[in-house]
């Protein structure tokens, strides 16, 4: 053994990926549906092997930039997904979402930074327990950025090295209740207050008219239907196709097949008994009115129309905080179908009573002309594509650098974002430009997420590889105890005051605010574990704006908890 751990101190980059691989198979291994995750299982296995190896008198260790650059890539990454959601937190409902972010928040802060002084835990106990029972990783960055940019005093006879063990090791106490209290709460607060949180969820779908729900994989049911029918209801022989339209607007005919010709469905084109119709509609309507036009006929031929998929971004203010049943009325509303939105970097329900809002992402298939047409009303047309701007990440992280070396007195010194703040700020900035100037900053969403995934976990097992063989030194019975208990408090009250406020005062729906308590504290695995509770998808529409605003206070929060505590 001495001979492997000599071997991974010469060879820091294969110590480091080994971490990253064994800790994202750790993450993936769940009792009865829960597990730590690769991010606590980089710190698992890194403290792990560190102290394994200090055991035989070798010492692992990685350089700082490494994990510095890989926590900052993270940071770009955060604020490129969470910048939409973050700006429309501002108007309307999301305000009330904004508000129950902010409460957990500093309800989480201040419980957090009292109790650390009130049992004089040793330096560095708040950063980590910030992290661990917010489950906010990213916090960790933000507290070691407090120690090792001099902003707090170390204590007489405290090193440098022991807060960041500190951290590291509050961090590993608290994470573990923090995942799972958080999924707790939500999927069982409606029941401690006595709520059917599934009948305030039916009750909103029916209010608000859900046409779609956010499937977990392929499903044998189609939504949309393009099929051919001959004419043989004499009814409607003669007439145009405007005037079927107006009869049946729940209708869209593509093409006319009469004889061996086939014509365009233009307005003023005359059906006569006999003729072939390619139709698109919702299969709803499709079977309610079957016989309506004559029996279904087989025509690969006419059928034979160039479909489409893209991605429309909304841009155009006219349509911001306007229902999507407002376009039931759009002469290409049968020619496509919106099968999907993303809020904030997170699935969004699909309603009749669904508002849009800027920089929201509508995903189209149908007619190429069609979703060409309704892009010119919406928004940007944007076709999938998996090249990313590298110049734009390029001005997108030096502005972040530049923006952390602002700085501003308060606490008895000189404050500012720090770098990683920085880096969070300028994603949001270019999340923003990007959306309204789409030729500017493209970074597919699945780019952002391999930035977001490796940055973080690099960043997480560099920090317990580094931390690891000092930690048993840290380390007593009762100073465990005392790190948990105050993650316990810090993990399970913010979330009970913000359903006290949001179900007592804001009078949120039941099943929404599942997803707004999880939503406020920047968590998706509860929002989806209450969706699953209750069989539906209602809870996601309290979540963005939430994990947005949270994601964001978290975050540099990390910093403020060092500072305030000490």
């Amino acid at each position: 053994m001495e001979a492997l751990f000599q071997f991974l101190s010469s060879q820091p980059y294969i110590l480091l990926f080994l971490v990253v691989g064994l800790a994202v198979y750790l993450g993936r291994l769940t009792v009865k549906g829960y597990g730590l995750g690769m991010v606590a299982g980089a710190i698992v296995v890194g403290c792990s092997l560190s102290i394994m190896a200090a055991s035989y008198g070798v010492a692992l260790h990685l350089d700082e930039f490494t994990k510095s650059l890989f926590y900052f890539l993270f940071m770009y990454g955060v604020g490129l997904r969470v910048g939409p959601s973050f700006i429309n937190s501002f108007k309307g409902d999301g305000l009330k979402f904004t508000l129950l972010a902010v409460v957990s928040c500093f309800t989480g802060l201040i419980i957090i930074v009292g109790l650390v002084k009130l049992l004089a835990l040793p330096q560095g106990a708040a950063g980590g327990i910030l992290a661990g029972s917010m489950t906010m990783s990213a916090a960790l960055g933000s507290a070691e950025q407090a120690v090792t940019s001099g902003a707090i005093t170390l204590k007489d006879g405290v090193s440098q090295e022991n807060v960041l063990s500190m951290i590291t090791l509050s961090y590993g106490i608290t994470y573990i209740w923090g995942t799972v209290g958080i999924i707790i709460m939500c999927k069982y607060l409606p029941k401690w207050w006595g709520v059917n949180a599934a009948d305030a969820a039916k009750e909103y779908e029916k209010n608000h008219q859900e046409m779609a729900t956010e499937a977990a994989g392929l499903t044998a049911y189609i939504t949309w239907s393009y099929r051919v029918y001959k004419l043989k209801n004499e009814a409607l022989a003669g007439i145009t196709i405007h005037q079927f339209r107006e009869k049946h607007p729940e209708y869209g005919i593509l093409r006319v097949a009469r004889n061996a010709d086939i014509f365009s469905a233009t307005p003023d084109f005359k059906l006569a008994l006999g003729d072939e119709l390619a139709l698109s509609g919702s299969h709803h309507d499709m079977t309610t009115h079957i016989g309506l036009i004559g029996p279904e006929v087989d025509n690969a031929k006419l059928l034979n129309i160039e479909l489409d998929q893209a991605d429309i971004i909304v841009n155009n203010q006219a349509v911001c905080d306007v229902p999507l049943s407002h376009f039931q009325s759009h002469d290409v509303v049968n020619d496509v179908q919106l099968t999907h939105i993303e809020r904030g970097g997170v699935p969004y329900p699909v309603t009749a009573e669904t508002v849009l809002q800027k920089r929201d992402i509508l995903t189209f298939i149908g007619l190429k002309k069609s979703i060409e047409r309704i892009g010119q009303d919406i928004g940007k047309l944007v076709y999938p594509s998996a090249s990313t701007d590298l110049l734009t990440l390029a001005i997108g992280m030096i502005l972040g650098l530049l923006i952390g070396l602002i700085e501003f007195p308060a606490f008895g010194a000189n404050v500012g974002l720090g770098s990683a703040g920085g880096l969070l700020v300028s994603g949001v900035i270019v999340s923003s430009i990007s959306s309204r100037l789409r030729f500017f900053g493209n970074t597919p969403n699945a780019a952002r997420n391999i930035i977001e995934d490796i940055g973080l976990i690099v960043f997480v097992a560099i920090v317990g590889i580094n931390a690891g063989a000092g930690l048993l030194t840290d380390l007593s019975l009762i100073l465990a105890l005392q790190i948990f208990m105050v993650g316990f408090l810090a993990c399970s009250l913010p979330p009970l005051l913000v359903w006290i406020i949001g179900f007592h005062f804001l009078k949120l729906n039941p099943a929404v605010l599942m997803g707004a308590v999880a939503g406020a504290r920047s968590h998706s695995g509860p929002c989806r574990e209450a969706a699953n509770e209750i069989n539906s998808n209602v809870p996601w529409i309290g979540f963005p704006v939430g994990y947005a605003i949270a994601g964001i206070l978290l975050t540099v929060f990390g910093y403020f908890a060092m500072l305030l505590a000490g």
